[in-house]
């Protein structure tokens, strides 16, 4: 009887040490399982983002390794790209231009040197350090005479915003661009403001009792009279106004600058002409694409269109990768302009993901990716992805009701992915909308 008893008692402390290891193993195991990150849970934030809502929104997300999208979301359709169209720019300069950027042609006669503009955007830029057509004209022994080439497209592109005349984005396109086609008002510290060139001061006139706009400085629609609120201006202030091109601006602009007379002669572009060549291209691509400058990249478009013909055109350039080198994209874009202010253009994410595997293929990527804006750095993505070590290179897109994001993202696990992120009709602020596009890509980031 005892025996039996001892046996029953060993079993209850059998049962009792299971029952407590059994609640200490229950205590360990989460109370929810952590959602696995993958294509489906990429896919399922994109689509069902509360910040994203009733705004039309495409996605695509490339694996290079694997030779195939992980992530699609309205890749298929078409959007307005913005800025987004740079990268096609980009893509065409590379295929067209040299290493470094024609600056100007031509032809030496006697004790005259006939000149003529390339589209090279960067004569005496304000922003872009360019001396060598300047020091070439201005030590030239011969007497300068100006030729207007040929220029078969318009100052403005189709649908860019015609009361955005008076804003630095917008400037026109020209044959032959001057200070970036572009007059510079800087005070500092409450000190009389300047104005460069400084040609334009005698077109200058103040308003002291009105105001138009909170501008400063507001040009006529038509004219290159300008006017000056001091309502409107601070004590410092920098304010930059595109002036309506012409030849015979171009000449007095040319004259003041170098210090010397230039004359416009009305004639036909010399055959056997010499090309006189500027900066190194990628210093211009650099800036195009980093600080997204509009009159670079319709300038460099117009260019590439000279290596086909003497007379200049940013339309023909378009139509000829088009037919060329962009024959194989997957959808074939509405292409208008070099610079993407016109809202006509459109293009598709998974043709921009196309265009990024072609960058790729022309450039190594230590001589790609530093030519992109930089997560965390200097240009457009200087305030999103900020981190000791960039992640992100890319390009952004934005005009009113657009923003997007297109580019290279680097995960923690090694992969480098091409991304194209499009948000078109949206009502809500920018900031709003890039912030959602940082946060999910930044798990990607982080998780994938």
């Amino acid at each position: 009887m005892q025996n039996h008893t001892f046996q029953f008692r060993q079993l209850l402390l059998v049962c009792f040490i299971l029952v407590l290891a059994a609640c200490s193993t229950a205590k360990k195991t989460p109370a929810i399982t952590e959602v696995p990150y993958g294509p489906a849970e990429i896919k399922r934030q994109v689509a069902e983002s509360e910040v994203l809502k009733q705004r039309f929104v495409g996605f695509a997300l490339y694996d290079p390794q694997l030779g195939q999208m992980v992530v699609e979301h309205n890749a298929d359709k078409y959007f307005v790209p913005a800025s987004n169209t740079k990268l096609f720019t980009f893509y065409t300069c590379l295929k067209m231009l040299g290493d470094s950027i024609p600056a100007l042609k031509y032809v030496a006669k006697g004790d005259s040197l006939l000149f003529w503009g390339t589209g090279d955007p960067t004569f005496t830029h304000m922003d872009v350090k360019n001396t060598i057509a300047y020091d070439f004209l201005k030590n030239r022994k011969e007497k300068l005479y100006y030729i207007e080439a040929p220029f078969a497209s318009t100052p403005f592109a189709t649908n860019w915003g015609w009361d955005d005349y008076n804003y630095y984005y917008q400037p026109e396109r020209s044959i032959f661009p001057i200070h970036g086609n572009i007059v510079k008002f800087v005070r500092r510290d409450g000190a009389p403001y300047t104005t460069t060139p400084a040609v334009f001061k005698k077109h200058v006139q103040a308003d002291t009792a009105g105001s138009k706009n909170s501008d400063a400085f507001v040009r006529g629609w038509r004219t290159n009279e300008i006017t000056f609120y001091p309502k409107a201006a601070g004590t410092s202030f920098s304010q930059e106004v595109p002036f309506i091109t012409s030849p015979e601006l171009t000449v007095q602009l040319l004259a003041d600058t170098l210090k010397r007379p230039v004359k416009w002669v009305k004639r036909s572009i010399p055959q056997n002409a010499q090309t006189l060549y500027g900066l190194p291209a990628d210093t211009v691509y650099k800036r195009m694409l980093q600080v997204s400058d509009n009159l670079l990249a319709e300038q460099l478009m117009a260019l590439c269109s000279g290596t086909l013909s003497d007379t200049l055109s940013v339309e023909r350039g378009i139509k000829h990768t088009l037919n060329t080198y962009l024959a194989d994209l997957p959808d074939k874009p509405v292409w208008i302009d070099g610079s993407g202010l016109s809202t006509m253009n459109l293009f598709t994410p998974r043709s921009i993901i196309a265009i990024l595997q072609k960058l790729q293929q022309e450039r190594p990527q230590e001589r790609l990716f530093p030519l992109l804006a930089i997560g965390g750095r200097p240009g457009t993505y200087r305030n999103i992805y900020k981190a000791e070590v960039p992640y992100v290179f890319g390009k952004s897109g934005s005009l009113s009701h657009v923003t997007n994001q297109s580019g290279y993202i680097i995960t923690k696990s090694g992969k480098v992915l091409l991304y194209s992120f499009m948000n078109n009709n949206h009502s809500a602020s920018a900031s709003e909308i890039r912030d959602e596009m940082v946060r999910i890509m930044t798990q990607v980031h982080e998780r994938y």
